[in-house]
């Protein structure tokens, strides 16, 4: 899988550019604030339907524009796949597929896979449990398009119920009385869709936990092992286990044991919006024990294991030679080594790694299909990631 053309209109600083691009490695590099970074984020949003950087689309419209388009040509086992995206900050965006306008926004995901690593992924080791709770649902996304449907089912669901908790609260302050016989409908829609999301959640970080211990090993071969632990809100005694109909069983009684503290706070105080991923590194949390190498390393094994995830899903798992030592870059049998799995994009990374890491990153992503690389100077571009090259200055983009 690979991006061949990228075209973009009004998005970010860019009021028009064709940006041809081909399978291997792909740099663009250029002093600060320039544009680098907007090609790369673009190509994500083709992919995931969101910013890496932002919250909102409307950042992502060029000043003075009323929307902004983003076209992406995937290719996909020889077959090419237009994308084309409108953003309209506060009016609904609109997508085609191959020219057809009968789609949704929503059809294009899985069509192009992304893994992309940026200084903001810092955030992963050492930010609040929302940034970890994102990372997993967005490549629960990635790897099945079907649970963005089970996501919003979920989010729509959590904000009716947090409504009419709030309205309680306020009732209950006010001496009020308050029917609440539809909470116990809000529990039930709460907790179905909430033990869809958990049980995918799980069986994730299961299938991430080799994956980011192998990456890390290879990142920091002294740097101890790592250790991913999946927390519930629902408590420590509450077991993890049994299908989605015993994880529905669960929350629905956690909901219910909740229900006088939530009906104080007017909140929803149980749910996988509430859960958190733990990153130990030994015996301790990395957030607040790991040095900054440590938690660059422990952000970029979290990536890279999504991106050898991604692959095995596609490939129907690792080929054993090429896979040493946790590597996760070799197809199935009969596939040569870089074809196929996402793009990977490496947002200005080399610049916070030491030489020893920037280098095994590099070798280990090299063989990659399709590797993009944003740096400031063509000097941060390790000589593993030799390739094309884009110059990008006051968002001109010149193939050097």
């Amino acid at each position: 899988m690979h991006v061949a053309h990228l075209s973009l209109a009004d998005f970010r600083c860019y009021a028009r550019v064709e940006v041809p691009l081909e399978p291997g490695v792909t740099a663009f590099t250029g002093p600060n604030g320039q544009g680098k970074t907007n090609l790369v984020e673009a190509v994500g949003y083709l992919a995931t339907l969101g910013s890496h950087r932002v919250a909102g689309d409307a950042p992502l419209v060029r000043q003075g524009a009323q929307r902004a388009v983003v076209r992406g040509l995937v290719v996909r086992d020889e077959r090419q796949t237009l994308i084309e995206l409108e953003l309209n900050p506060g009016r609904a965006n609109r997508a085609r597929i191959n020219r057809s306008d009968n789609v949704r926004p929503r059809d294009v995901l899985g069509l192009l896979r992304t893994v992309l690593f940026a200084p903001e992924d810092l955030a992963l080791v050492k930010g609040d449990p929302g940034e970890r709770r994102r990372f997993l649902d967005e490549l629960l996304t990635l790897r099945a398009p079907r649970l963005a449907g089970v996501r919003q089912d979920y989010e729509r669901v959590l904000k009716q119920r947090n409504a009419l908790l709030k309205s309680a609260a306020m009732a209950r302050r006010s001496s009020r009385g308050m029917d609440l016989s539809t909470l116990d409908v809000w529990d039930d829609h709460l907790a179905r869709a909430g033990a869809e999301l958990l049980a995918q959640r799980l069986d994730l970080v299961a299938a991430l936990q080799p994956l980011v211990a192998g990456a890390y090993e290879e990142l920091a071969p002294s740097g101890g092992g790592t250790v991913l632990e999946y927390r519930s809100s629902m408590g420590e005694g509450v077991p993890l286990s049994g299908g989605r109909e015993a994880l529905y069983a669960a929350l629905l009684a956690a909901l219910g044991a909740a229900r006088r503290q939530e009906l104080e706070r007017g909140l929803t105080l149980v749910g996988p919006h509430r859960d958190e991923l733990g990153l130990r590194l030994g015996d301790l949390p990395a957030k607040g024990y790991a040095s900054h190498g440590e938690c660059w390393s422990y952000a970029l094994a979290l990536r890279l294991a999504s991106y050898d995830l991604l692959r095995m899903d596609e490939f129907g798992g690792p080929e054993g030679p090429s896979n040493k030592g946790g590597g996760g870059l070799g197809g199935a049998p009969g596939r040569r080594l870089g074809e196929g799995g996402p793009v990977l994009i490496l947002d200005d990374v080399f610049a916070e790694l030491d030489a020893r890491r920037r280098e095994r990153l590099a070798e280990r992503v090299a063989t990659g299909e399709q590797v993009l690389v944003t740096a400031a100077v063509p000097e941060d571009v390790p000589e593993a990631l030799k390739g094309a090259r884009y110059s990008v200055l006051d968002g001109e983009v010149t193939r050097v």
